[in-house]
C-alpha cells in the first residue's frame, strides 16, 4: 500500500501529474492535485517524476 502527499503551498495544479498517472489516483480539486484513488496507487512515482514543483511524495505503508 502506497502513501500519497501533495505539498499544497507548492502545487500550482498543472495536471501533469494527473495525465501521467497510469492508476488516475490524482484529480485536480480546487486547483490543486489531490489523491482521489490512492488505494489504486502502484507506487511508481511517475507523479513525483513529472511534478516541476516537487510536491508529490509516494511512501510505502
Amino acid at each position: 500500500m502506497w502513501q500519497i502527499d501533495v505539498d499544497k503551498d507548492k502545487c500550482t495544479g498543472d495536471e501533469e501529474c494527473v495525465n501521467a498517472c497510469p492508476a488516475q489516483v490524482l484529480e485536480i480539486e480546487d486547483g490543486k492535485a489531490e489523491p482521489v484513488n490512492a488505494d489504486e496507487c502502484l507506487g511508481c512515482e511517475t507523479c513525483v517524476e513529472v511534478c516541476p514543483e516537487g510536491a508529490i511524495t509516494v511512501t510505502e505503508v
